[in-house]
């Protein structure tokens, strides 16, 4: 039979109502009488019922986050970033995955508010089909969105200026002598796939490069890497440099070229994008853009403790720059 708060009051010897108010933290008891009551607790075994005590304090303590596939290594990044600091202040957090379905996205979002978390962190499925999502969760929520945007909806924002990484990478190799170039990313989607592969083409025009190179767009995953290398490798023609829209593409991709024994950065240059941990243990180890999860995950944070506090604050939009790390998949290119 479970442990009653009225049991503990008995065993110490107090009313139900002092009991109550040590076990909920009053500070209106004597240090004796919270003695009593703790030491009566701890051999009764009681636990007390925290949700219903968030509630009636009219918050929770936790924070919903959702991502669209905890299987990509840059998610799960963010999600301890955002974590670490949650434990610094006593919150928990509730974690959901999308699986890159808006529906999902959808179901995920109502049951997360029906937990009333106190706020939500959320890294949207798609630039437009998340919409309706994310017009749920801000009717019953404070959100802050990161990593991804929806376009045209008002709601707080952190992530890295995409554009600028992509525009770093493109630089790069061409500084190294490329100039024909391929983009393997995703499919124009999530707001991510839409800027780097708008910050692509704004980077070979700004360069002066030929803008006919091949775009081969799939999904964010290794897989996807694979079978663009077949793709390229299979056209006959290799460019200079190959900018993949994520490490997760560019590890399947070196995969794939050292199968067929396409040297890189020597027969092809290689980059990536989030500098998630694998990419210095590729072979060769993976030039890449480095997004500061640490930064994001704080400056979200502190949008959503912010909305929290006053709901009818302006929305905010914090691009982050990212930095390019520079590694063997370009390096000692002949």
């Amino acid at each position: 039979m479970a442990v009653t708060i009225r049991d503990v009051a008995e065993q110490a010897g107090v009313s139900i109502a002092t009991a109550s108010r040590v076990l909920t933290g009053s500070k209106n008891v004597s240090a004796d009488l919270v003695a009593r009551v703790d030491e009566s607790a701890r051999e009764l075994g009681y636990r007390h019922n925290a949700v219903a005590r968030a509630l009636r304090r009219g918050c929770t303590n936790t924070v919903g986050m959702i991502v669209p596939e905890i299987g990509n290594p840059f998610f799960p990044a963010i999600v301890e970033a955002v974590e670490r600091r949650l434990q610094t202040t006593g919150r928990d957090l509730l974690l959901c995955d999308s699986q890159q379905d808006p529906a999902i996205e959808h179901s995920r979002v109502m049951a997360l508010v029906d937990r009333q978390v106190d706020g939500l962190i959320i890294v949207p499925v798609s630039a437009t089909e998340s919409h309706t999502a994310m017009e749920k969760a801000v009717g019953h929520t404070p959100i802050v969105q990161i990593d991804r945007y929806v376009e045209e909806f008002a709601a707080d924002w952190v992530g890295v200026d995409d554009e600028l990484g992509i525009s770093q990478t493109v630089e790069h190799v061409a500084s190294l002598g490329a100039r024909t170039m391929a983009m393997v990313s995703a499919t124009l989607d999530s707001s991510a796939a839409l800027r780097r592969h708008a910050g692509f083409e704004k980077a070979l025009t700004r360069l002066g490069l030929p803008l006919d190179g091949p775009r081969l767009l799939g999904t964010f995953r290794a897989e996807w890497g694979r079978v663009a290398a077949c793709q390229l490798l299979e056209s006959g023609s290799l460019p200079d440099a190959i900018i993949c829209g994520n490490d997760e593409i560019a590890v399947g991709l070196l995969g794939e070229l050292r199968r067929n024994q396409i040297r890189v950065p020597q027969d092809v240059l290689v980059t990536g994008f989030d500098d998630i941990r694998f990419a210095e243990m590729t072979d060769p180890p993976l030039t890449t853009v480095r997004q500061p999860h640490e930064q994001l995950a704080s400056e979200a944070l502190r949008l959503l403790d912010a909305r929290i506090a006053q709901h009818d604050l302006p929305v905010q939009r914090i691009s982050v720059a990212p930095s390019l790390v520079v590694r063997q998949s370009t390096e000692g290119h002949a």
